[in-house]
């Protein structure tokens, strides 16, 4: 717990995982807290804490549990005190926290788009028929199949640096990544094109760093409230209440991008069936006051335009 009555003294501890853009994201976050609240560098710490999301490599996301896989290690220390806070990217996220532990810290949104990668392909508009296609997401599959219906999509698992791995060794002809990954890694050389929102909406929350910590912390809020970019917190509000209403998990073809325009915020929602055979979009508008009350109509106008069946296996 922090000192509040000499903060040159506190050791706050930092959970992540290990891979490197967790531990550029970590120390995003430990540069903004030494900068904003004066905090000797050298009493924060990172702690590093291997989530089954990272053991498990030979298998497809959705197979072995969905959303939490890259969370509850980390959480567990959290709850139990081995750390103070935990970095988080928000698209690995439940949408519903463990009892005792809350996100309400948000740093400003890097961009949310999707980057086509690939050394063959000029852009994503040359696809051939038979390209193939490596990703583990879902979302990404469902989308480019919704695209193109024959091209071959092959699992690509592993951090940044592994799938760009793969690619050289043509184990696929192009792969999609978050842009925010790439440019906190200083990878953004590798970008052939930024896919266009119109093919390819991003994930919920995607480019978003969330901080975790528990509920009764008083310092650490007071801390963490320097950090905390409004707009963005706003934004994840709108796209995480539509998420959750969706049930939304690694097992689900969602996405969705909320955007603030003056005192407006406009979100729209995406569907789709597994093999890209459907897609159902729908977009509402509010006051930015009413964030939640906009995720909420985009997701309830989703589940009534999808109808009953539309999350099964196909």
């Amino acid at each position: 717990m922090i000192n509040k009555i000499n903060k040159q003294q506190a050791i706050i501890r930092i959970g992540t995982r290990g891979s490197p853009l967790a531990l550029m994201q970590a120390n995003e976050v430990k540069s903004l807290l030494v900068k904003l609240n004066n905090l000797p560098e050298e009493n924060i710490k990172i702690s590093i804490i291997k989530t089954t999301g990272d053991k498990i490599l030979d298998r497809p996301l959705n197979s072995i549990g969905g959303k939490g896989l890259f969370t509850k290690e980390i959480e567990e220390a959290l709850i139990n005190h081995k750390i103070d806070i935990a970095v988080h990217s928000l698209k690995d996220m439940p949408t519903k926290q463990p009892d005792g532990l809350l996100v309400n810290c948000f740093l400003e949104r890097e961009d949310p788009r999707d980057a086509f990668i690939s050394t063959k392909i000029k852009n994503h508009t040359k696809l051939h028929n038979n390209a193939i296609i490596g990703t583990s997401s879902l979302r990404r599959k469902a989308q480019i199949l919704n695209i193109i219906p024959t091209v071959d999509v092959v699992e690509f698992r592993g951090n940044v640096q592994t799938r760009l791995k793969k690619l050289e060794d043509s184990i696929a002809d192009c792969t999609f990544l978050a842009i925010a990954g790439l440019k906190r890694l200083n990878l953004t050389h590798l970008i052939t094109e930024p896919m266009p929102i119109t093919k390819m909406l991003p994930a919920v929350a995607q480019g978003i760093i969330c901080i975790e910590q528990r509920v009764k912390d008083p310092e650490i809020s007071e801390l963490l409230k320097t950090l905390n970019h409004r707009p963005t917190m706003i934004r994840a509000l709108a796209e995480r209440t539509m998420l959750e209403i969706l049930d939304g998990s690694c097992q689900t073809p969602i996405a969705g991008l909320a955007i603030i325009k003056e005192d407006q915020i406009i979100l729209k929602g995406e569907i789709l069936k597994l093999d890209g055979s459907k897609k159902i979009s729908h977009e509402a508008t509010d006051n930015i006051k009413n964030a939640s009350k906009v995720g909420q109509s985009v997701g309830f106008s989703l589940l009534e335009k999808a109808g009953r069946g539309f999350f099964s296996n196909t």
